[in-house]
């Protein structure tokens, strides 16, 4: 018994070490000064007028964070300045996903992220994410890879075991928004978006909910009942079905429950909702979205 306290000790020890030692080969300096730069760049995304300025500060924004992420061990930098856009980390440290939007004139918009994954080295192992929305013919039950991606602004990470629940939003289009739950699986060497863990419905890959864009939904991990909560979503009319932009909460929840990477459906549940916890989306086009660190 006295050994083993003595080796769980080195071994902790070790580690720290380890983490100590990895935190202090990042260039905190050279990454503050790559911050400050996508930040000027972020803000302009938003805030230029016209949607070819946007799009031009874009491009920058996306070569200026590549750059940024080559400098050694910047998986360990955490980006806390860029609030225009969502930065999340898997439960087990090992990749992160930036994702962002840019509002478009029309009241559609584009979506752009990249998979960082972590690795030994410190060096760059970084997947683009290409949004395909409008190519995708049947989203909700096809399997797709990072240059096929229905694009989406994600701001929760929830571990199913061997894959992983990414919650989303998604200003679609000028009539209606969505929300996502995106399955995000590493599968033969390669990062894969979809998968059948809905046991409600065997065909569905990921899960979206179509709603007015004069509305706001709930969906949120639920931590303490290892369960996705969401407002039932409802069209305000029977005559209405299939007019999304006519689709709302009715007050009522439902859940995913987690179980061995399974969501199970469960109808009209109750739960403590402290705080409503909905994004103050602003669908404005060439305007930031204000107050939430992960830029919804």
């Amino acid at each position: 018994m006295k050994f083993f306290f003595i080796r769980l000790l080195l071994v902790t020890v070790l580690s720290t070490y380890l983490a100590n030692t990895a935190s202090a080969q990042v260039n905190f300096h050279q990454m503050d000064r790559w911050q400050d730069s996508l930040l000027r760049l972020g803000k302009d995304m938003f805030t230029k007028q016209g949607e070819a300025e946007r799009i031009e500060k874009n491009f920058s924004f996306v070569k200026t964070l590549v750059s940024a992420l080559k400098e050694r061990h910047s998986f360990l930098y955490k980006f806390r300045k860029l609030n225009m856009i969502s930065l999340i980390e898997s439960p087990d440290q090992q990749f992160r996903i930036f994702s962002w939007n840019i509002p478009l004139n029309d009241g559609s918009f584009l979506y752009y992220g990249a998979i960082q994954t972590k690795t030994k080295s410190g060096e760059l192992q970084l997947v683009p994410l290409l949004d395909k929305t409008f190519e995708i013919e049947k989203p909700e039950s096809m399997v797709l890879l990072p240059n096929n991606w229905y694009g989406a602004q994600y701001y929760d990470i929830v571990s199913l075991g061997d894959s992983y629940a990414l919650l989303g939003w998604k200003g679609h289009n000028p009539l209606f928004s969505q929300k996502v739950i995106e399955i995000l699986q590493y599968k033969e060497g390669q990062y894969r978006m979809g998968k059948a863990v809905f046991a409600d419905d065997p065909q569905l890959v990921r899960k979206i909910f179509n709603f007015t864009r004069e509305a706001t939904m709930y969906l949120r991990y639920e931590a303490e009942n290892s369960r996705i909560v969401f407002d039932h979503i409802v069209p305000a009319d029977s005559r209405l079905i299939g007019k999304y932009q006519y689709y709302g909460p009715d007050l009522s929840h439902d859940a995913y429950s987690i179980n061995a990477g399974i969501l199970t459906l469960e109808r009209n549940v109750l739960f403590k909702n402290i705080g409503r916890g909905d994004e103050p989306i602003n669908n404005t086009p060439g305007k930031a979205i204000k107050g939430k660190k992960s830029g919804l």
